[in-house]
């Protein structure tokens, strides 16, 4: 299973940031081992303070050809989850002129909540969620802001990197992003869904 994270993917989030908006999809990779559900888990680096970024995942449904055209029916579900940044090793990093492999990839550094049915979802024009922190509204996203909808993302993906069952595409986030610590408690919320509530 592969998990593709697309990074800058709203722009409001790119400014925020003080990074160029992407001409083209902007990706990088966590591995498995990086996944975790909503409640507390084994957390490498659990005494940083991290970055929170919400977004909306994507789950793969069918084995594809390298370059096969991605349509909707290929997405099986759709997922609430939050990408954990270490922001200060990634500025470094960057700074440095290096991967971000030890900012982004790591035990627990991508949280997922539970599948909904892509189906249901597939023909509405826009999708909003949302994330609070203890308690606080953080973050609201709404698709019509992506620069890069769902399927151009996957279709970029497929061009040089084949999808395959099960594999995960965390699709960007919006502005807002903030500090999170050990402990603290989230709540996200996919359009009208019931809240999905985790601890860190």
């Amino acid at each position: 299973m592969a998990i593709y994270c697309i990074g800058r993917n709203y722009v409001k989030h790119a400014h925020e940031l003080g990074n160029e908006v992407p001409t083209s999809p902007l990706i990088f990779l966590k591995t498995e081992n990086s996944l975790r559900g909503f409640a507390q888990s084994p957390l490498a680096f659990a005494e940083e303070v991290f970055h929170f970024e919400a977004e909306l995942v994507l789950s793969i449904g069918q084995d594809l050809i390298l370059g096969e055209e991605v349509t909707f029916k290929h997405i099986q579900g759709i997922s609430l989850g939050i990408d954990l940044t270490r922001r200060q090793v990634q500025n470094e990093l960057k700074a440095k002129g290096l991967p971000w492999t030890l900012s982004k990839s790591f035990v627990g550094s991508a949280i997922l909540g539970k599948t909904y049915d892509f189906v249901s979802y597939s023909e509405q024009k826009n999708l909003t969620f949302r994330l609070k922190i203890n308690g606080q509204e953080r973050q609201r996203g709404d698709t019509q802001h992506m620069i890069f909808p769902f399927l151009t993302l996957c279709n970029y993906l497929n061009s040089f990197s084949t999808l395959k069952k099960g594999d995960l595409i965390y699709t960007g986030t919006p502005e807002g992003v903030g500090e999170i610590r050990r402990g603290d408690s989230f709540e996200m919320q996919l359009e009208n869904e019931t809240f999905e509530h985790g601890v860190l």
